[in-house]
């Protein structure tokens, strides 16, 4: 960040525009200030002041003061290699209502930017007033945000000292000697995707007592761990054999520059055999080209923000059999897009032979699928001690959604897991299971030793009781409630954090607090339709049926094709006893090929309830199709065939209810008239 004026400024300011998408910027100098006259909020146009330039190379954009102290960056950005105007997200036709628009939610500095592109940054958000009050204490990265406060050092240095002389707090953090721990708490909370628990930064050295990074699942990262959306380094890393054998930042990078300390290949030479590796008896491409370049082929790249290319951090060998399997991305056809994925896997077997070694890949891509073929791979992860831990993070998350007894057994084990992110990621894990099967296990890890574990523990047992009953895990949970009510609203700038927030709120039973921020989360981001659904489950708890059925008729309009909003609507009608408006919801659901199986479930026993067992057969077996072993769909399958004197078409149903949920006291009684 810069102040704005001829030496900061790349831009092109003399008179500029540019078109994109609908709408035209022009560019402008006035008084010796910089101006974007451009499309606002509201929709029309009107110059905006530039108060601050933002990057330099190979982008740089810039930043606009609005009220209640936002920062906010213009879409339209300067291309520092082509030298003009760009728009990173070419073809999107973005209203000036949405999250996305430059002046939204997605486009705060504040929330976004700032914490990385400053020094001492304070982000200071008032969740009352919806303002900041943001500070810094240098208006770029400077020294002391790797190295820490520095005035105790140089007052240490400019005073009257000995060698070896010892002042406590004079001495520098991220020294020549940093270990590679040291560097990762330093370098990774600006080169990872991830989220801030509170202003209080505890300082422990512990990642996750400040952060909770995201793993690499499938909403953010191929199914195989690869980068996909804008991922930064941090998970890739952790994946990588270079993480774990000790290689730190510092081997490849000039912490000072972010260059690398030697160009090209040398950089991998330092550690690898030049002899062995960077020859074409290894790369099989000509030296000098592209494809004798370790970093295309072990780090795939990918551009971001319109120009700025980045590269995969994950230091793997290229798999283009996995590809031929899975349909996940591979380096080879990074480079040689006109050939097929089998054509590089066939030059692979070629050139290295038929045997591949084991890659992790090869179980978490299965895994990701979340259905029982997927849990057998999910264990070899969480079983392999070579499995890096952040993977077994990754498997224990997809293992939650698999809600057997296995799967259970397999997270509670991880609770006790050394690595904090593993830990974290089973307490949330547990969310799909019963409270009665998980609850003893949870309670101690309100006194964990990571403040991230604490705060997942707090708010699952509150997601699971009354919270008046919540006083018998005593000390403990008070402690840590306290954690997770100071990490709750620290996330309240945000319209994600918001209905984070009101869903805090509506299980601590405070509905107005819920309702202000469901309300507000609407305002930064309009087409948040998820917080429609909650808004309107609260309404409905409030007695407030007619404002719930509104709140969903909105969010239909603006998601006609969302089959949780119908479902939602045959929910609520239900309640208001309007049947035909039931059938004609859930009816809806099933046409757009919900995935819900509660809504097959639900819609099964109407069918029965209307004496039309074939169809209420239908409905159950579909919602099998999806959770085969989900309890309620084979317990309704194992009555319906009861009912109808063929107690043999549902043994098998009640098998598999005996397999998975062999203590459930709902089903003993069946399991005895069945004989099984």
């Amino acid at each position: 960040m810069e102040l704005p004026d001829d030496s900061t400024v790349l831009g092109d300011f003399n008179n500029a525009s540019y078109t994109a998408d609908g709408v035209t910027s022009k560019f402008f100098k006035k008084d010796g200030k910089y101006f974007i006259k451009t499309q606002g909020d509201d929709g029309k146009y009107r110059d905006y002041e530039i108060k601050y330039t933002f990057g330099y190379f190979p982008l740089q954009q810039y930043l606009i003061e609005f009220d209640r102290g936002r920062m906010q960056v213009t879409r339209q950005s300067w291309n520092s290699r082509d030298k003009k105007w760009f728009h990173q997200y070419p073809g999107q036709k973005i209203s000036p209502n949405d999250w996305l628009h430059w002046t939204g939610n997605a486009q705060n500095w504040n929330t976004m930017c700032g914490e990385c592109h400053t020094t001492d940054y304070q982000k200071n958000y008032n969740f009352e007033t919806d303002s900041y009050h943001t500070t810094y204490s240098q208006i770029t990265v400077s020294c002391e945000s790797c190295h820490g406060p520095a005035k105790k050092h140089i007052d240490y240095i400019n005073g009257d000292y000995k060698d070896g002389d010892k002042t406590a707090g004079s001495f520098l953090l991220m020294a020549k000697n940093s270990t590679l721990a040291q560097e990762i708490q330093s370098c990774f909370p600006c080169h990872a995707r991830k989220g801030n628990i509170s202003s209080k930064l505890l300082n422990t050295g512990e990642i996750m007592d400040d952060y909770i990074p995201e793993i690499p699942t499938t909403e953010y990262y191929h199914a195989d761990g690869q980068v996909n959306d804008e991922d930064y380094t941090y998970a890739s890393f952790l994946q990588s054999v270079m993480y774990h054998r000790d290689v730190k930042c510092s081997n490849c990078h000039n912490p000072h520059t972010g260059k690398l300390i030697i160009a090209g290949n040398g950089v991998c030479n330092q550690c690898h055999s030049k002899d062995k590796y960077d020859n074409p008896a290894h790369t099989f491409h000509a030296m000098g080209t592209s494809g004798a370049e370790c970093k295309n082929c072990h780090m795939p790249s990918k551009f971001y923000m319109g120009n700025d290319l980045r590269h995969d951090h994950i230091f793997r060998a290229p798999r283009p059999d996995l590809s031929v399997k899975s349909g996940m991305p591979n380096a080879c056809n990074d480079c040689h897009k006109d050939k097929s994925a089998q054509w590089a896997a066939d030059a692979v077997v070629k050139w290295y032979g038929a045997n591949r070694p084991y890659h992790f890949a090869e179980d978490l891509v299965p895994g990701s699928k979340m259905d029982l073929q997927a849990q057998p791979h999910l264990i070899k992860l969480l079983a392999d001690t070579a499995t890096p831990s952040i993977i077994k993070a990754t498997a224990v998350h997809y293992m939650g959604n698999i809600s057997d007894n296995n799967s259970l057994q397999e997270i509670l084990k991880q609770l006790g897991n050394k690595d904090a992110q593993v830990r974290y990621r089973s307490v949330i894990a547990l969310t799909n299971f019963p409270p009665l099967q998980w609850q003893a296990s949870v309670v101690p890890m309100l006194e964990d030793k990571v403040r991230a574990v604490r705060i997942a523990a707090a708010n699952l047992l509150l997601s699971s009781n009354d919270p008046q009953n919540l006083v018998q895990f005593g000390e403990p949970y008070t402690k840590a409630a306290a954690e997770l009510n100071d990490h709750i609203l620290y996330q309240t700038d945000f319209a994600s954090g918001n209905v984070m927030a009101a869903d805090y709120f509506l299980k601590l039973r405070n509905y107005d607090r819920a309702e202000t921020f469901y309300l507000r989360s609407l305002q930064k981001d309009s087409a948040m339709n998820y917080a429609r659904l909650n808004l309107s489950t609260l309404y409905n708890i409030m007695g407030k049926n007619a404002d719930a059925l509104k709140v969903l008729q909105d969010a239909l309009r603006t998601d006609p094709q969302n089959d949780r909003i119908y479902f939602n609507l045959a929910l609520l009608y239900n309640e208001m006893n309007q049947p035909e408006n039931v059938e004609a919801n859930l009816k809806k659901a099933i046409g757009l090929k919900t995935q819900n199986p509660r809504v097959y479930y639900n819609y099964g026993v109407l069918m029965q309830q209307k004496q039309q067992p074939r169809e209420a057969e239908k409905q159950y077996l579909a919602g099998l199709k999806m959770a085969p072993t989900d309890a309620d769909l084979n317990y309704a399958l194992c009555i319906l065939y009861l009912q109808e004197s063929q107690p043999q078409k549902a043994v098998p149903y009640a098998q598999t209810l005996k397999k998975y949920y062999p203590r459930d006291q709902r089903f003993i009684s069946l399991f005895q008239q069945l004989g099984i």
